[in-house]
């Protein structure tokens, strides 16, 4: 079972103008890194502050298409990794997640839950709605199916007060980057299969670029040590997403560094 490289270019409810093309180069570097041919998906359109309900009409063609490429990947027999400009592209792809591995943990290593509804945003960015969305609590026309219980927030640290009520409820456990260590959340996947999603924002602000970052996260060799430890033979999805570009090459250039140490245990087996 391989990787199959999917890469979204569409705007989905984009505010930053950077996140698509750092998603751009992201998808590069996998690809120089595996030797994967990146699936494009969607078409480039400009950022905006939009409401979320209008943003989610105009990313329907992109989510679409999105969903198909990760269904067909599992179809084939291999691992989606998948790269995104914002975390709204998992309005797609954990819904897949959900009917392909129903009982796979999902790592949702984010600074932020992204589990508002449209009762509770504050916002309105659809961005902080989507794990809610692919669990259930509101409808986005993308499907759900994610088990509350199976979702660990590893990282998170800056949950709206209503947001974390819903979490609390609904059974997700969160692992604030404190006690984010490679032994803790291994004890939490115990023997399940394992979808991946990563944030940028999740790390310590300067590191990579992020839209919404924000103090006291997780540090790369952290995030490192996590991905060295998993099981890599159970790893069945992996989707990161929010690299803010700068469109200045030789900072980007350095980000790209730092992405590529952190996911390489990701996709190597041999990697130290």
């Amino acid at each position: 079972m391989t990787f199959e490289l999917i890469v979204s270019q569409g705007r989905i409810a984009d505010r930053t103008s950077g996140a698509i093309p750092g998603a751009a180069l992201t998808a590069r570097l996998l690809s120089n890194l595996t030797g994967l041919e990146p699936i494009e998906i969607g078409k480039i359109s400009s950022a905006r502050n939009d409401h979320w309900p209008l943003a989610l009409v105009e990313a329907n063609i992109t989510l679409t298409e999105l969903q198909q490429a990760v269904s067909q990947t599992i179809d084939r027999g291999n691992r989606p990794l998948m790269v995104a400009n914002t975390c709204a592209a998992s309005l797609a792809s954990l819904p897949v997640a959900a009917r392909a591995h129903p009982e796979a943990v999902l790592l949702w290593i984010d600074a932020h839950g992204d589990f508002n509804t449209p009762f509770t945003t504050e916002s309105g960015y659809l961005g902080g709605m989507v794990l809610a969305a692919a669990c259930g609590m509101w409808e986005s026309g993308h499907g759900s199916g994610i088990d509350p219980k199976n979702v660990i927030v590893i990282g998170g640290r800056d949950i709206d007060p209503a947001e974390a009520d819903l979490m609390k409820q609904a059974g997700l456990r969160i692992i604030p980057p404190s006690t984010a260590t490679p032994q803790a959340i291994l004890s939490e996947i115990g023997h399940r299969e394992i979808w991946i999603h990563v944030d940028w924002d999740v790390l310590e602000p300067a590191h990579i670029p992020a839209a919404y970052a924000i103090a006291d996260g997780l540090l790369p060799n952290t995030l490192r040590e996590i991905f060295s430890a998993l099981p890599k033979h159970r790893i069945v999805g992996i989707e990161l997403a929010e690299f803010e570009a700068s469109g200045e090459w030789s900072k980007d250039e350095k980000v790209l560094d730092v992405i590529a140490n952190i996911v390489s245990p990701l996709l190597f087996e041999s990697s130290t």
